[in-house]
């Protein structure tokens, strides 16, 4: 793990969720982004090394949404920066943890990404990140 690339909020609606984040980061959102294979459009925000991803469900059915109505808008996840996903995914779940997808997948801002299940991470969704060369 290289280091935190992201940290991802679920939010209801980007028309409030956007100018409320511009206003407690002080910067702009620097790019909007659809992720339909998941059924979300993501948001994001960057000062200094830090980086924030909104998260909206573009369905009423997408996972963001289900999300939301079972636990409320909030944090969605945790995102760490890897060299080699495919190695660290074989890495973690040789150690016992379970991978919510076997293959990386496309994500936003030009990733490919994998998350763990939250039921073996303290209950927090972490997610694996490889910037797509």
């Amino acid at each position: 793990m290289n280091k935190i690339e992201h940290i991802g909020i679920a939010v209801k609606d980007f028309a409030v969720s956007i100018p409320l984040f511009e206003t407690i980061l002080n910067t702009p959102c620097y790019k909007t982004e659809e992720v339909s294979s998941e059924q979300v459009a993501t948001a994001f925000f960057q000062q200094g090394e830090t980086k924030i991803e909104l998260l909206q469900s573009t369905t009423l059915d997408g996972v963001i949404a289900k999300y939301i109505d079972k636990k409320g808008e909030g944090m969605h996840h945790i995102a760490f920066l890897v060299d080699d996903i495919r190695a660290e995914m074989k890495r973690l779940e040789a150690a016992g943890f379970t991978l919510l997808n076997p293959e990386p997948k496309k994500g936003a801002d030009n990733k490919l990404v994998c998350f763990l299940h939250p039921k073996g991470t303290n209950g927090v969704m972490v997610e694996l990140c490889e910037e797509i060369r």
